[in-house]
C-alpha cells in the first residue's frame, strides 16, 4: 500500500515538473514574440528618415579624431569617390549632421562646401556699410618689412617704391609701432609686433600661404636696403617676363661680397647663373652659382611661397640654410626659374645689428639645417625604396 502511494506520488511530482517548464518555456516565446512586434509597430510609427546614413557600398573602417567627438568614415578601395563626396547622417528630428569628407579642409567635414572658406588675405575692412563696397582696391602684391624704430627713414624711403598695387606689413621688432603713424602709409599699413624676433620667426607665424594666397609676389625684406635704383612694379614685369619664381634685386658693390651669384651685371636685365670662386659649385646649375639667390630680399611667388613656408623650421629663426634649398620649391630646371634682376638693383648697408652670440647662432642653426634636410631626405629614400638622387648639400 505505501510502496505504490510512493510511487504514485513522484510520478506526480515529475509529470507536475515537466508541465511547470513547458509552461514557462511558453511564456518565454511569448513574451520575445510580443516584443518584436511592440518594436515593429514603434518603428512603424516614426519617421520613415529618422536615421537615414548613405554610404558607398565600398569597404570602410572609421577614423576617429582624437580632438573630436565625431568619427569620421574614411573608405577604403572607393574607385568611385566622385560619386559618393557627400556623406549625410540624419539624428532625430530636427538636426542634420552632413560629412563632406573627400572635399572639405581637415576639421570641416561636417560643413556644406558652399560655406568653407579655406585661404584669408591681410586686406582691412570698414566696420560699417555693406561687407562689398569695403574695398575699392584689392592689393595683388604684398611687400613686409622687419623694423626697428631706429631705421624709420631708410624704411620711409623703400616703401615709396612700392605702388599702392602692394599691401605693406610691418614686422616690429623692438615693439614701437604708434611711432610709425608720422609717415601717412603707415596708417594704412599692418603692423604686427613681438620684440626681439626675426624676420623668419614672423614670416612662419604670420604668412601662412592661406594668409597670403591673394597675392601674386610676396616680398620679404630685411630693413637696410637702399633702393633709389629700384622701382616694384618694373620688377615684377621683369620677373614675369624671364619665368622667375623666386628672385632678388641685384646687388650693386665694388667689395667682395659673400655669394658673387646677387652681383650686380650691368648689361643684362636678369641672370640665372654666375662663375663662383675655385671648388664652390661642383655643379655650375647648383647653389651658389644658380639656382640661388640671398635671404636679405628675396621675392617669392605665390607657388613657389606656398612650398617654402613648409620649409622653413619653428625654432631655426635666422633662416640660415634657407638659400641653397630653395630650389627645392620650384619645377627642375631649377636654374631657369630662380635669378637676380639686375636692371631693377638695391644696395645693402649693412648696418651693425648683429652681435656676436647671434652669429655665433647663425651657424649653429646653418648645420643644424644642413643635417635636417640631409636626414629627412634619406629617409624619405630608404621609406620608398628608391636610389637617392644626386644632391649637393651645401
Amino acid at each position: 500500500m505505501y510502496v505504490y502511494g510512493d510511487m504514485f506520488f513522484n510520478e506526480l511530482v515529475t509529470h507536475s515538473e515537466f508541465l511547470g517548464k513547458r509552461n514557462e518555456s511558453v511564456r518565454l516565446v511569448i513574451t520575445a514574440v510580443t516584443g518584436i512586434i511592440f518594436g515593429l509597430l514603434i518603428g512603424a510609427s516614426l519617421p520613415a528618415n529618422t536615421i537615414q546614413i548613405q554610404f558607398p557600398s565600398s569597404i570602410f573602417s572609421y577614423n576617429e579624431d582624437r580632438n573630436s567627438s565625431l568619427t569620421t568614415p574614411v573608405l577604403l578601395n572607393d574607385t568611385s569617390a566622385k560619386d559618393h563626396n557627400m556623406k549625410t547622417t540624419k539624428l532625430g528630428l530636427n538636426y542634420t549632421l552632413e560629412k563632406y569628407a573627400p572635399t572639405n579642409p581637415k576639421g570641416a567635414e561636417t560643413l556644406p562646401p558652399g560655406i568653407v572658406v579655406s585661404e584669408s588675405d591681410l586686406y582691412q575692412h570698414r566696420l560699417w556699410g555693406h561687407p562689398s563696397e569695403d574695398l575699392s582696391l584689392k592689393q595683388k602684391y604684398l611687400v613686409t618689412f622687419t623694423v626697428g624704430y631706429k631705421q624709420r627713414e631708410n624704411v620711409n624711403a623703400a616703401v615709396q617704391k612700392f605702388s599702392e598695387n602692394f599691401t605693406i606689413l610691418l614686422f616690429h621688432y623692438d615693439g614701437r609701432t604708434s611711432e610709425w603713424d608720422e609717415f601717412e602709409w603707415s596708417k594704412r599699413a599692418i603692423h604686427v609686433s613681438t620684440r626681439k624676433q626675426t624676420k623668419w620667426w614672423y614670416a612662419k607665424r604670420f604668412l601662412h600661404p592661406d594668409i597670403v594666397a591673394p597675392y601674386e609676389y610676396i616680398f620679404i625684406w630685411d630693413e637696410d636696403l637702399a633702393v633709389e635704383h629700384f622701382d616694384a612694379e618694373e620688377y615684377i614685369k621683369l620677373a614675369k617676363k624671364h619665368g622667375l619664381e623666386i628672385s632678388q634685386p641685384a646687388l650693386d658693390t665694388e667689395k667682395e661680397i659673400a655669394w658673387r651669384m646677387t652681383r650686380r651685371k650691368g648689361d643684362v636685365e636678369v641672370h640665372k647663373e654666375t662663375e663662383e670662386r675655385p671648388d664652390y659649385c661642383p655643379d655650375p646649375h647648383l647653389p651658389p652659382c644658380a639656382a640661388f639667390v640671398e635671404i636679405m630680399a628675396p621675392v617669392f611667388s605665390r607657388k613657389a611661397w606656398r612650398c617654402v613656408w613648409h620649409m622653413i623650421q619653428n625654432d631655426l629663426v635666422h633662416g640660415w640654410g634657407l638659400d641653397h634649398n630653395l630650389r627645392r620649391c620650384v619645377h627642375e630646371p631649377a636654374h631657369e626659374k630662380i635669378g637676380v634682376v639686375d636692371a631693377q638693383w638695391i644696395v645693402h648697408l649693412e648696418f651693425p645689428t648683429l652681435r656676436n652670440e647671434v652669429r655665433d647662432r647663425c651657424g649653429e642653426e646653418l648645420e643644424i639645417y644642413q643635417n635636417r634636410m640631409k636626414e629627412a631626405e634619406e629617409e624619405y629614400y630608404e621609406e620608398m625604396g628608391l636610389t637617392p638622387a644626386n644632391t649637393t648639400h651645401v
